[in-house]
């Protein structure tokens, strides 16, 4: 069975699955330029600590996330930090949008899921045909800026334990299952700090009854004090996403 065909009926099944779409831009532009892209898209399996950008090498593919998330990396000679992160609200590939084709940023999957893949050749050719998904797309990119910029806010002026709080919603924000993969030595490469700061922040998160960590993988277990124990940065950037996007909070 093909994109957009369920049973006998393909345009019911192109509208059933334009509804149920999970990533946020292709929701959000109009069936028809939905039913027109969706013949370029392949789905793909996003596996934890998979390589989809390599900084300064061209970028092949774009990824619409449908579940699971991205981390955008700055490696510099002092280390690695996450500086940016995107899930199902959003798409990898941004420079094409702008006709780059390379980044100087590393983009590795940091929660498992899957996506829609698009060449980048197709991906140009289609930004360049259909302005309502070329519209979509900008709004995604704004958002993605004050993402990046409260980023930089954030690891200046926040302690581990606000930073670490933040990066924990941001990653359950973006996933469907009720627990995702990391290890301590993961969330300190993310938030560009000593194993042994993370390995305190989320002993006292689990002794709270906040969080559960086990075998690697994490349970949010209560939001709502997680959100106390964040910064404001988490509240501003979900702030941006319902203002830009129109949406926030869990993966659908």
């Amino acid at each position: 069975m093909g994109h957009g065909e369920t049973g006998d009926n393909p345009a019911h099944g192109l509208r059933a699955a334009h509804a149920e779409e999970a990533n946020s831009i292709l929701r959000a532009i109009p069936l028809d330029e939905y039913d027109r892209l969706i013949t370029e898209l392949r789905p793909t399996r996003l596996d934890f600590k998979r390589v989809l950008v390599e900084p300064n090498d061209t970028i092949p593919h774009v990824y619409f996330i449908r579940d699971g998330v991205a981390s955008v990396l700055s490696t510099q000679a002092g280390g690695t930090v996450e500086v940016g992160i995107i899930g199902h609200e959003g798409f990898v590939g941004l420079p094409h949008l702008y006709g780059v084709d390379v980044s100087p940023w590393r983009v590795i999957v940091q929660a498992d899921g899957e996506a829609w893949r698009m060449s980048a050749e197709a991906f140009r050719r289609v930004i360049d045909a259909r302005p309502v998904l070329r519209h979509q797309l900008l709004r995604y990119a704004a958002y993605y800026l004050e993402q990046v910029s409260q980023s930089v806010a954030c690891n200046r002026l926040h302690t581990i334990e606000e930073r670490c709080a933040r990066w924990l919603l941001m990653t359950d924000d973006r996933v469907r299952a009720e627990q995702f993969e990391m290890t301590h030595e993961f969330v300190a490469q993310m938030l560009g700090v000593r194993r042994a700061g993370v390995t305190v922040t989320l002993a006292i998160l689990q002794r709270a009854n906040i969080i559960r960590y086990a075998r690697g993988r994490v349970t949010i277990l209560d939001r709502e004090r997680l959100e106390d124990a964040s910064c404001d940065c988490y509240r501003l950037t979900r702030d941006a996403q319902t203002r830009l996007l129109g949406e926030s909070g869990k993966a659908r």
